[in-house]
């Protein structure tokens, strides 16, 4: 699929005429809102601005491409809202536009006795939240659907599915510019002036007026917000996700996704095997605290970005709270022994020589001023602008729904029905 771009590096932007809307961001959510937003109202001159040379180079082109099913998420919060219809969406989407998905299923693993009544409460949130096919399993039932695959009890979601968020993402680029939407690539946003009726931003290829703003920034979505005068109650903390690949002679070990039962007060889901839609296998990740907002290795270091980090107040909270985690999750990092030991729970047969390094990813986690780790999306207005400051795991299933909620609210905020 080709991907037709405005704009490319050394060019410099120029706009007589003002943009309707510019959105700040080429992931899945910026890339999806403008999809829809173009849809409903081609009429609008639509532009997306990313600072990247392609689409999805961040927190979407790094993730483990799960389509979730809906389980973890407190019923009545944005993402039980948005991920079941949004997974129902995403694989309507797949089905329209031959993009390769399967419905591997997911298989939540107790090991021990204290894991069961959350096993449970995550079997009443999946229930509440309109989650098909949930099925409470013993450890027979556990074995059939995953061999080698150890605990007291499970939780089995047969719809859980995998996918490649990047293919998706391109798709919903395709269709945006069929409708004549723009993409700006290797465009960073360095500045905002905001005056009478829209915005300036002020770019590395130049200036750009716009009546109104989408924030999708991702890793950066605070750092815009702040442009503006918005999202001074958080901060945005980087956290590293690594990976080990399981080498094909392994692969046997493994036949769909196996979790295990997550700690309801950190909001990460623990190691965890992972089936990618290209028929590879992975292990992790872990969360470790990156030092540059897109510190995709132990060595990447970006003195102002750690250093706005650390002088944050609510890191500090978060750190004391969180601090024996940390530790645990750093010694897991550069340890292999205990990463494969973490995995043994779910797996007892997996070797530290069945792993090979993999790849990473960076979430961009919210943290508020008191210290808490924000676990809803968080979607927030400030004049002729719309930012999308907390948006993790199911962000990607949702995308269609959440961006569906954006352009909902875009409509109200901006009157783009008058």
């Amino acid at each position: 699929m080709s991907l037709r771009t405005t704009t490319r590096k050394g060019d410099k932007l120029t706009t007589a005429k003002p943009y309707d809307i510019a959105i700040i961001g080429g992931g899945i959510l910026g890339i999806a809102t403008a999809m829809q937003t173009a849809a409903k109202h081609p009429r609008l001159r639509i532009a997306v601005f990313e600072k990247e040379p392609r689409i999805a180079a961040h927190q979407t082109g790094h993730n483990s491409g799960v389509i979730h099913s809906g389980i973890y998420y407190a019923p009545g919060s944005l993402k039980a809202k948005n991920c079941v219809g949004g997974a129902e969406a995403l694989k309507r989407f797949a089905d329209e536009n031959g993009i390769k998905y399967e419905l591997c299923g997911k298989v939540i693993i107790a090991t021990t006795e204290e894991e069961l009544p959350r096993l449970q409460e995550l079997h009443r949130r999946g229930v509440a939240n309109g989650v098909q096919g949930l099925e409470v399993i013993d450890r027979s039932r556990i074995n059939e659907i995953e061999p080698n695959a150890a605990g007291i009890r499970g939780l089995y979601s047969p719809n859980t599915g995998i996918i490649d968020f990047t293919e998706v993402t391109r798709a919903y680029a395709a269709k945006f510019e069929q409708t004549g939407g723009e993409i700006k690539l290797d465009t960073r946003v360095e500045d905002i002036i905001e005056r009478a009726g829209g915005v300036i931003l002020q770019t590395s290829q130049g200036e750009i007026q716009a009546s109104h703003l989408i924030n999708c920034a991702g890793l950066y979505a605070d750092v815009i917000a702040k442009m503006m005068g918005a999202a001074e109650d958080l901060r945005i903390v980087p956290f590293r996700g690594e990976y080990y690949e399981l080498r094909p002679e392994a692969h046997s070990l493994i036949r769909g996704l196996i979790y295990p039962v997550p700690n309801p007060e950190f909001p990460f889901l623990g190691v965890h095997f992972t089936k990618r839609v290209n028929g590879t296998m992975e292990a992790g990740p872990n969360a470790v605290l990156a030092f540059a907002r897109e510190g995709y290795t132990k060595t990447t270091f970006d003195p102002r970005e750690s250093f706005d980090a650390l002088g944050y107040g609510g890191f500090w909270t978060m750190a004391r709270k969180y601090w024996k985690t940390g530790l645990h999750e750093i010694y897991r990092s550069f340890s292999k022994q205990a990463f494969t030991k973490a995995l043994q729970r779910l797996v007892p047969s997996i070797r530290e020589e069945d792993l090979i390094g993999g790849g990473s990813g960076v979430r961009a986690q919210a943290v508020a001023s008191d210290g808490k780790l924000l676990d809803d999306f968080r979607i927030v207005e400030s004049a002729n602008a719309i930012h999308v400051l907390n948006a993790p795991s199911p962000g990607a299933t949702a995308s269609l729904a959440i961006s569906a909620g954006i352009l909902t609210m875009a409509e109200t905020a901006f009157s783009l029905n008058q």
